[in-house]
C-alpha cells in the first residue's frame, strides 16, 4: 500500500476517480476556521480512501460551494456553515451505493 496523498483539483476529476477506483466508501470533513470575520473559511474536504488518499477540497462562492453547489447556511449565531445532511444527500445522489462517512478531527 502506498498511502500517498493525491490532491484532486476539480470535482469532475474526483467523480472520475470514484468511478475508476471503485472505493468502498467516501469520507468527508467540514472545515471551518474562525480566524477572521471578514473572510470565508468554510470548506468541504472529500476523501477517497484507496491505495492512495485522493483529496478534493471545495470552497464557497456566494451562497453555495463553488463546484458541488452544496448550499451554505447561516446558523443562529450568524456563522456561515455547511450541514451534514446536505453533504450526505449530495454524495448519495452522485454515488448512490457508496457509504458516506464523516471524518472529525478534534
Amino acid at each position: 500500500m502506498s498511502d500517498r496523498l493525491v490532491r484532486v483539483g476539480k470535482w469532475a476529476e474526483f467523480k472520475r476517480l470514484v468511478d475508476e477506483l471503485k472505493p468502498e466508501s467516501i469520507v468527508y470533513n467540514i472545515e471551518q476556521t474562525g480566524i477572521s470575520k471578514t473572510r470565508e473559511f468554510t470548506s468541504l474536504r472529500l476523501i477517497i480512501p484507496s491505495k492512495n488518499y485522493y483529496v478534493y477540497v471545495d470552497f464557497p462562492k456566494g451562497e453555495a460551494l463553488r463546484e458541488t453547489e452544496i448550499p451554505i447556511h447561516v446558523d443562529p449565531s450568524g456563522t456561515r456553515c455547511i450541514e451534514d445532511s446536505d453533504i450526505r444527500a449530495f454524495l448519495k445522489g452522485q454515488f448512490s451505493e457508496l457509504p458516506v462517512y464523516s471524518y472529525w478531527i478534534t
